[in-house]
């Protein structure tokens, strides 16, 4: 026990150091040791595609082996082979499962290293629990003393105090005070953010630190776990399941595969109908080259890739299948504060009514602010303060603050009389309880409430009770939310991928309606409760659409729950971050456009790499079948568009041809194929076409050339 110090810690907190996100030399040598780990059959059998290839280089092994006793290698169709080609054939084969671990394991190495980074973030800490904490008692005037704990003791619901220049022990949600915060660790940003109990930026981040002031924190990690290791588990590639897709497509892979192996066997029995027989080397050769080995060798790198670069954009993907999911999404929703809006709305303008004084209706909506900590409160003093205006309260006036139950604030003034600023049906309300106002100045005022409402601003009333009891209504304050430049674009490249975007607010339908105009959205959701939200989304989805959103609230909880893809602020609730399956750690809500694009990226990757890999095994077909019963049937070689050199040559140029191709593409598997903003149909015109096409052309040049070169070699 003792009292409050400044913890001892063994790390400091600080910003990750960057990590190279480009495919180099130095990165494919970094993998390699992992690829040969991952040759032990119990994890290749998990890619049923290179698992075959990987026992089809075990058998070939064992007969270039067993061959100098067996009396040299066998002929193939007839046509004799070189006494090294089964060496040659086993060699490339390994080579080709290497290659695909080596993707593979490049992907994940990325990853580790960006867990590497966060890991050395990480400081160990010293806790300073308040065993029996009172919310009603300032912790440090409890006159007992604070326990000192070790971080990793913390256990679920435990209260503990961070001062200035202490690092948070735990994660957890500020139940008390205020105070500025380095998230530099776990963000990379150096500008410090402010963390405060009773809202949605009340949730802090184990490994974090506190710059200023003190907080009182509930932990909500268990077992003294925080986001970091979470987040390290992650980016580690260890709590990555496959996607409903990647499942889907590695049954089909290993369908096909399986379809190939009964297609290889019953080669030789047909061959034998003309008295000829074919190797093991050169069917298992055959095998490799059918089967789409290149989508089955880059499939588990793709995926990995995918959650990698959202993790470059500081955004945390609690599984591969939010990141795929994105991909898929029809209805983004968006909150329109911080999102749609920069989010503080600013006075734009006094606009007086029934014959007041400009500078009574700006003094009086000054006074009425001083109660009223918002942005927009500031801004209505800042505003006048420009305008020259700075009144001062009489003595012994009292501000009655801003609250969300009255949505008003004001002064109360010594000799009884009232100002009151506020909502204009708040303030309506206020004048009715001293009977009203006139009925004409009543139609002036929803006038103007309405033009300004319409036109996408926020009417504000300012009123005044005079000390008889009669009220007035001086005129309106005019508040202005301001649309963030550029969105009208991105909604249009959203619109043309076939994206439905819906602005959610919390404003009256006409001010809804303005904004979501100028801002260029399909639809909106006003007056929006979290009801309102997760019949949205459930609506959407029963209509057969997959649903993106944001939020940061403990409101918003339910629909990112909801919905398929749901983004959680990292300044938002414990509750938020917990019900999302990503994590945004910047804390920008514009993020979810690019979180879409990156899974549409990651679709588009896998589709144009499949169409490639089937395309180009249409190339291997003519280097190889050929190849294989030429000296049984001359007429085969008319077959030979490459004009092979020989069939040897011709097996073992396809071969490698198909070993060599799987690390050409490991950059672009990593990378991902270039996304641009196009409908379905267009997106599936240009892969056929590029990755299509391409996939025929070049196994025909790449085959060719190695057939050139082996034909150097004596043997062949």
């Amino acid at each position: 026990m003792s009292t409050l110090t400044k913890p001892r810690e063994s790390e400091q907190a600080g910003t990750p150091a960057p990590v190279r996100r480009g495919v180099t030399a130095g990165s494919l040598a970094a993998g390699l040791p992992g690829a040969f780990r991952k040759l032990d059959p119990r994890l290749m059998v998990r890619t049923p595609v290179m698992f075959i290839v990987e026992a089809g280089a075990v058998l070939i092994t064992a007969i270039a082996v067993a061959e100098p006793f067996l009396g040299g290698p066998a002929d193939s169709g007839g046509t004799a082979v070189p006494g090294a080609f089964s060496w040659l054939i086993a060699g490339w084969l390994w080579a080709t499962v290497i290659f695909a671990n080596l993707a593979e394991s490049v992907a994940e190495g990325r990853g580790k290293a960006q867990a590497a980074s966060l890991r050395n973030s990480r400081a160990t800490t010293t806790a300073y629990r308040v065993d029996g904490y009172d919310a009603a008692r300032d912790p440090a005037a409890l006159g007992a003393p604070v326990a000192e704990v070790p971080s990793a003791d913390l256990a679920l619901d435990d209260v503990v105090v961070v001062e200035a220049g202490q690092v948070i022990p735990g994660d957890g949600d500020i139940i008390d005070g205020i105070a500025s915060v380095d998230e530099s660790a776990i963000t990379g940003e150096s500008a410090p953010v402010v963390r405060e109990s009773g809202g949605d930026r009340s949730a802090v981040t184990g490994g974090t630190r506190v710059l200023s002031d003190r907080i009182v924190v509930r932990i909500t990690s268990r077992h003294g776990e925080t986001f970091v290791d979470r987040m390290i588990r992650l980016v580690e590639g260890a709590a990555r399941q496959k996607t409903p897709n990647e499942i889907a497509l590695d049954i089909l892979l290993a369908t096909l595969s399986l379809v190939f192996i009964v297609v290889v066997l019953t080669l030789n029995p047909l061959a034998g109908y003309s008295s000829a027989t074919v190797s093991i080397p050169v069917l298992v050769a055959l095998l490799v080259c059918l089967i789409p080995t290149t989508i089955g060798a880059l499939l588990s790198a793709i995926g990995i890739a995918g959650m990698d670069r959202l993790v470059q954009r500081n955004v945390l993907a609690m599984s591969g299948r939010a990141v795929e999911a994105a991909g898929d999404v029809t209805t983004l929703l968006l909150d329109k504060t911080g999102t749609i809006t920069y989010g503080n709305r600013q006075a734009a303008g006094f606009i007086p009514i029934n014959g007041t004084e400009s500078t009574d209706l700006i003094d009086a909506a000054v006074l009425s602010s001083f109660g009223d900590p918002t942005p927009e409160g500031k801004s209505i003093v800042d505003l006048a303060a420009a305008k020259g205006c700075r009144p001062e309260p009489p003595a012994g006036s009292v501000s009655v603050p801003f609250t969300a139950q009255t949505r008003m604030s004001g002064m109360d003034f010594p000799d009884g009389a009232k100002i009151r600023k506020g909502a204009s049906s708040a303030i309506l309300d206020w004048t009715a309880e001293s009977g009203g106002i006139d009925v004409d100045v009543l139609i002036a005022v929803e006038d103007r409430v309405k033009r300004i409402s319409t036109g996408g601003g926020t009417p504000l009333l300012v009123a005044v009770r005079d000390a008889d009891g009669g009220t007035r209504v001086l005129g309106v304050v005019h508040l202005k939310d301001v649309v963030k430049e550029g969105l009208k674009d991105r909604f249009a490249q959203l619109r043309a991928m076939g994206i439905r975007t819906v602005m959610i607010t919390g404003d009256n339908p006409y001010t809804a309606r303005a904004i979501a105009a100028e801002a260029g959205v399909d639809d909106f959701l006003a007056e929006a409760t979290p009801e309102d939200k997760m019949a949205l989304i459930r609506r959407e989805q029963e209509g057969g659409h997959l649903v993106a959103m944001t939020g940061d609230g403990t409101n918003d909880a339910p629909a990112l729950a909801q919905a398929d893809v749901g983004v959680a602020m990292n300044t938002g609730t414990s509750a938020a971050k917990e019900a999302g399956n990503m994590v945004d750690l910047d804390s920008d809500p514009t993020k979810l456009i690019d979180i879409v694009g990156i899974g549409k990226q990651l679709l588009i990757t896998r589709g144009a790499l499949t169409t490639f890999s089937i395309a180009n095994d249409i190339a291997k077909y003519f280097a190889i079948i050929p190849a294989m019963f030429v000296g049984v049937f001359p007429g085969l070689s008319a077959l030979n568009l490459m004009q092979l050199h020989s069939p040897a040559s011709a097996i073992l140029s396809a071969v490698i041809f198909n070993a060599v191709i799987i690390v050409a593409l490991i950059p672009l598997a990593l990378r991902g194929v270039k996304y641009r903003a196009a409908g379905s149909s267009s997106i599936l015109s240009r892969n056929l076409l590029v990755y299509g096409v391409g996939g025929v052309i070049a196994p025909f040049i790449g085959i060719k050339a190695i057939d050139l070169l082996i034909s150097l070699l004596p043997g062949f």
